[in-house]
Order: C-alpha cells, then sequence, then structure tokens
C-alpha cells in the first residue's frame, strides 16, 4: 500500500476507522487482485478498468463505483443508496449487514 493511501487510511477518524477496515478486507477478500490505489481522493480498489472506492464521510463510510453492478446490493438496501452510485454506510446500518452481502457487493462493481 503506498503512502498516499496509507496517510488517508491513517487519516480516518476513531469511530469509523473499524467499519472501513471491515468493509476494505471484505473487498479484498473477494477480489485479491486488485490494487489500492487513490483517486478522487480517497481509496480505490481497481480490477482492470473497474474501481470501487471507498471513502470516509462525516457519520461513515460510503463506496462509489458499482454504477448498478452491485449484486442487488441497493435493492436489498434502498435506504442505504445515495445518487445514482453512492452507498452511504454509518456504522449502525452496516452492523446488521452480513459480509457475505459487502463481499458479492465488491465482486460484482469490480468484475471485469
Amino acid at each position: 500500500m503506498d503512502k498516499e493511501v496509507r496517510d488517508y487510511i491513517d487519516a480516518i477518524p476513531a469511530e469509523h476507522r473499524p467499519l472501513f477496515d471491515r468493509l476494505h478486507r471484505l473487498i479484498l477478500e473477494a477480489q485479491s487482485e486488485a490494487a489500492v490505489i487513490i483517486s478522487y481522493k480517497m481509496p480505490t480498489c481497481q480490477v482492470g478498468k473497474r474501481r470501487f472506492h471507498v471513502g470516509a464521510w462525516k457519520q461513515g463510510v460510503s463506496l462509489y463505483g458499482h454504477h448498478g453492478r452491485d449484486a442487488g446490493f441497493a435493492s436489498r438496501h434502498p435506504a442505504l443508496i445515495s445518487g445514482k452510485s453512492t452507498i452511504r454506510l454509518r456504522p449502525e446500518d452496516a452492523a446488521s449487514i452480513p459480509d457475505v452481502e459487502f463481499r458479492d457487493l465488491a465482486r460484482a462493481a469490480l468484475e471485469p
């Protein structure tokens, strides 16, 4: 992981760091070949031309870049969708969602 990614992660507020770490781990479990880079000033997992951004915000963590490739996540959790392709997760929202859903989301988002 390069310094820019590490600096971003180190700056995440302590109350959101466990959620970020969980999502980051699950994405890499789903797509182990993903490179982690900085894009749009946030950590981004990239496989080929596909990118899946994971960014901290004041109330939690957001996922960007699934563009309809979400393995049904949006239809199961419509209250978490903001705009066309942003999933906003507060720690309490993510706590009730099983890991398998996030892995499936990452797999679908990054599938070439």
